[in-house]
């Protein structure tokens, strides 16, 4: 889970922007304005990265801008997006885990009225530095 910067290709059609990204095969999206198409292009960037990440696949590596060609009526712009940020955002299942802790720290965790998920959460989200 990393935030990711790639160069996507825009073309206006007549009621469309068409966007493609050259390093990452299969990333197409439309937007019916530049503006939806900007939140496209990020959301399908996004989704692509994941399952690369999910597939342990190595990630592309992204062309420098200047270096992708157009054809005529195509721009280009760079793209940012945060894996961890679209997974928060699309993955908010919960998942059970079975733990054990020792008798004398339940207790005491009880007694000072502990959330033991809150709790796990902030420490994973603390050693893994996310």
């Amino acid at each position: 889970m990393a935030k990711y910067v790639f160069p996507a290709v825009f073309k206006k059609e007549e009621k469309y922007y068409i966007i493609h990204f050259p390093d990452i095969p299969g990333c197409n999206t439309e937007g019916e304005n530049l503006h939806e198409a900007l939140e496209m292009a990020e959301d399908a960037l996004s989704l692509m990265l994941c399952v690369f990440e999910d597939n342990h696949e190595e990630i592309p590596k992204p062309s420098d801008i200047q270096s992708v060609k157009t054809e005529d009526e195509e721009f280009v712009s760079l793209i940012a997006c945060d894996t961890l940020a679209y997974r928060m955002r699309y993955e908010p299942k919960t998942v059970k885990k079975k733990l054990a802790i020792p008798a004398w720290l339940n207790t005491a965790a009880e007694k000072a009225g502990i959330d033991f998920s809150a709790t796990l959460q902030n420490a994973l989200i603390a050693e893994l530095h996310l």
